[in-house]
């Protein structure tokens, strides 16, 4: 997702590029796996312009190319919309409550549409 700066053997949130926002919207994933083209349906844990971190049953391969579609179903002021991403898996691990993985992905270029959607919501 954002560039991160390890301390301490962790993560530190103060040394994030761009802000994350806890959103849970239906995502579909698309990805080369071969001779094919797969995908899968995620939802969102967390977003930020940079990036998004996905929640899915099923992994997708660490540095691979995704492209995909972020679904809100409805909201007050500019109604249903999709943004749409392009980007690089950066990390796939065991979700932490055991079932499915959490893939984060690193966007290819800041998701813009995501800045007018955040701009909307209501603080």
């Amino acid at each position: 997702m954002a560039e991160l700066t390890r301390r301490s053997g962790g993560f530190d949130p103060q040394q994030r590029r761009y802000r994350r926002f806890s959103l849970r919207y239906p995502v579909s994933v698309k990805f080369d796996l071969g001779n094919s083209v797969s995908e899968l349906r995620a939802i969102s844990n967390n977003v930020s312009v940079g990036g998004v971190l996905l929640e899915a049953d099923s992994a997708v391969p660490q540095h691979c190319d995704v492209s995909f579609v972020l679904t809100i179903p409805e909201h007050h002021i500019i109604g249903p919309t999709q943004i749409v991403g392009e980007g690089e898996v950066v990390r796939v691990e065991p979700s932490r409550s055991g079932a499915g993985f959490a893939i984060a992905v690193k966007c290819k270029r800041p998701i813009l549409s995501l800045q007018n959607y955040l701009l909307a919501s209501p603080s």
